[in-house]
C-alpha cells in the first residue's frame, strides 16, 4: 500500500499527517470498529481539559443549584434519605414532595457520585465531569462506526477525529452537569447496534449474516438500550418505533426476525416497569416517564413568551410558583400548568406558531444570548455551519441513496419536534450532532476534485 512512498521527496510532499491517516484507513479495512486510541485521546483531552480550566468548580450560589440543577436537588434528597424528590429545594423550603420532572437515570448517577464523594463536593464535580467526558469519548467510536458502515474508512477516520478533537463536540462533557453527554453516546450507540442489525456496509464485499442466537442477543440489547434512553431523555423516543420498523423490514426473511422484535419490545417495557409502578404508587396516577410537561408547555407558549422558555415563571426562579407547586403537588401543579397552556394556545393561535416558527430557526441557527457580538457572532456562525452542512450532507446521501440515509432523515425530522413545539436551546441537538458531524464530513468529501481522489486511494 505504501510502496510508492518509499522516498523521502514524496515521504516529505506527503506529510506525517497524510500517513498518519493511512494507517488509519489500513487498520479499518474490512474492520468497522474504531481504533481503541480514539476513545483515549479524545478522553484524555476531555480531562486535562475539564481539570486545567477547573470547569468542575461551581460557584455555591443558591445552596449549589447550577451543580445539576433539578438532577442535582434529587440525587441530594436521594442521598440524604429522603426519597426521590424536591427538585427545586431552596433554604426556605428544603422539600417538596416526590417528583417524576427528571427521568431516574442521570440523578441516580449523580446519587451514586454523592454518596461516595460527598453531596456537592469538588471531587464530586471532577468525578460526574470525568464521566461525561467519558461518555462523549466513547461517542467517537460510534461515530467512526456509523461513517464506516455508511460510507468509507476514510469518512470515518475524519468523523471520528473530528468529534475526538473539535471543542463543540466536547462543550457539554467539560462544562455541563447534565445528561447530554450520556444521552447522545446512547443515542449513537443504539444507531450502530441499528446498522449491525440491519447488515448495513458499506465497504463489505457481501452482507454477514448473523448467526439466529446473535439476532436474538441484538435484539434483546436493542431493547435494553433504548429502555435506558427512555429513562434519560424520553424525547428520543419518537424515533424508537421508526428504529425498529427499519430493522424488522431489512430484516423480515431471517427466522423468527418477529419474535426477537416482540422480545426487545418486552425487555424495554421491564426496562419502564419499575419506574412507572413507582410513579402510580407515589402519584396514585399513570405518568409516561416524566411529569413536567404541562408546566413546560406553559412556560413556552405562554402569555408572555416569545419563542424562549419563560424561567422567571418558573419554579426555579419564582417563589410563588414554588409555593404553589408545594402545595398541589407535582401532579395537580403540572395538570393546571398544562390546562393554562392549551386554553392559550386555543385563544392565540397565531401567537403559538410564530413562536414555533421561532423555535425552529433557534434549533438550527443559534439560540441568542446575551453575550457580546464578538463572543456571539463566531458562536452563531459555527452552530448554524455545522447544522447546514449536515443538512446538505443528509440530503446529498439521500440523493445518492446511501445506505441508512432515510433512517437519518427520520432523526432530523422527528427528534427536533418536542422542542419546536415547547421550547429550545442549543443542547436539545446535541443528540443529532454524531450524524451531523458524519454527514458533513460526507458532503465535504464528495465536493473533492476527482483528480484528488484519485491520488488518495
Amino acid at each position: 500500500m505504501f510502496e510508492r512512498l518509499s522516498t523521502p521527496a514524496s515521504k516529505l510532499a506527503r506529510g506525517p499527517v497524510w500517513h498518519w491517516m493511512k494507517a488509519e484507513n489500513a487498520r479499518a479495512e474490512g474492520d468497522p470498529r474504531a481504533p481503541w486510541r480514539l476513545f483515549w485521546v479524545a478522553f484524555l483531552i476531555r480531562v486535562a481539559y475539564m481539570t486545567l480550566a477547573h470547569t468542575y468548580r461551581v460557584r455555591p450560589l443558591d445552596d449549589h443549584f447550577h451543580f445539576a440543577w433539578e438532577a442535582g436537588r434529587i440525587a441530594r434528597s436521594v442521598v440524604t434519605g429522603h426519597g426521590y424528590g424536591s427538585p427545586f429545594a431552596t433554604a426556605w423550603l428544603p422539600y417538596t414532595g416526590p417528583t417524576a420532572w427528571v427521568p431516574p437515570v442521570y440523578p441516580l448517577l449523580i446519587a451514586v457520585v454523592f454518596k461516595l464523594f460527598g453531596v456537592y463536593t469538588s471531587a464530586s464535580a471532577w468525578m460526574l465531569l470525568a464521566i461525561n467526558c467519558a461518555f462523549s469519548a466513547a461517542t467517537a467510536l460510534a461515530v467512526w462506526e456509523i461513517a464506516f458502515r455508511c460510507f468509507s474508512r476514510t469518512n470515518a477516520v475524519w468523523s471520528g477525529w473530528l468529534w475526538a478533537l473539535y471543542p463543540a463536540a466536547m462543550q457539554y462533557a467539560v462544562r455541563w452537569f447534565w445528561e447530554m453527554s450520556l444521552t447522545t453516546f446512547l443515542f449513537a450507540a443504539v444507531l450502530v447496534l441499528t446498522l449491525r442489525m440491519r447488515g448495513v456496509n458499506a465497504n463489505a464485499e457481501s452482507p454477514r449474516i448473523e448467526e439466529n442466537s446473535s439476532q436474538t442477543r441484538q435484539w434483546l440489547l436493542f431493547g435494553l438500550l433504548w429502555g435506558v434512553i427512555a429513562l434519560t431523555t424520553s424525547t428520543l423516543l419518537l424515533f424508537l418505533p421508526v428504529c425498529g420498523l427499519w430493522i424488522l423490514i431489512g430484516t423480515r426473511h431471517r427466522p423468527h426476525a418477529l419474535r426477537n422484535a416482540v422480545f426487545a419490545g418486552i425487555v424495554c417495557l421491564a426496562c419502564l416497569t419499575p419506574w412507572e409502578l413507582r410513579n402510580y404508587k407515589v402519584f396514585h396516577a399513570f405518568i409516561p416517564i416524566r411529569g413536567n410537561l404541562g408546566v413546560e408547555t406553559y412556560l413556552g407558549n405562554g402569555p408572555g413568551s416569545n419563542g424562549f422558555v419563560m424561567a422567571y415563571d418558573h419554579p426555579t426562579f419564582a417563589p410563588d410558583q414554588l409555593r404553589l407547586y408545594a402545595s398541589m403537588g407535582e401532579v395537580r401543579y403540572a395538570k393546571f400548568r398544562g390546562d393554562l397552556a392549551r386554553a392559550y394556545i386555543r385563544a392565540c393561535p397565531a401567537h403559538f406558531l410564530a413562536n414555533t416558527l421561532k423555535r425552529i430557526y433557534f434549533f438550527w441557527v443559534s439560540v441568542p444570548s446575551d453575550a457580546r457580538w464578538a463572543l456571539e457572532l463566531p458562536r452563531v456562525i459555527s452552530y448554524s455551519f455545522i447544522s447546514l452542512a449536515g443538512l446538505l450532507g443528509l440530503a446529498l446521501a439521500l440523493y445518492r441513496r446511501v445506505p441508512a440515509s432515510g433512517l437519518f432523515a427520520w432523526i432530523f425530522f422527528l427528534l427536533p419536534i418536542p422542542y419546536y413545539t415547547v421550547f429550545v436551546q442549543a443542547r436539545f441537538r446535541h443528540p443529532l450532532e454524531p450524524v451531523i458531524t458524519v454527514l458533513a464530513v460526507y458532503l465535504f468529501q464528495s465536493a473533492t476534485p476527482r483528480h484528488a481522489q484519485a491520488q488518495n486511494v
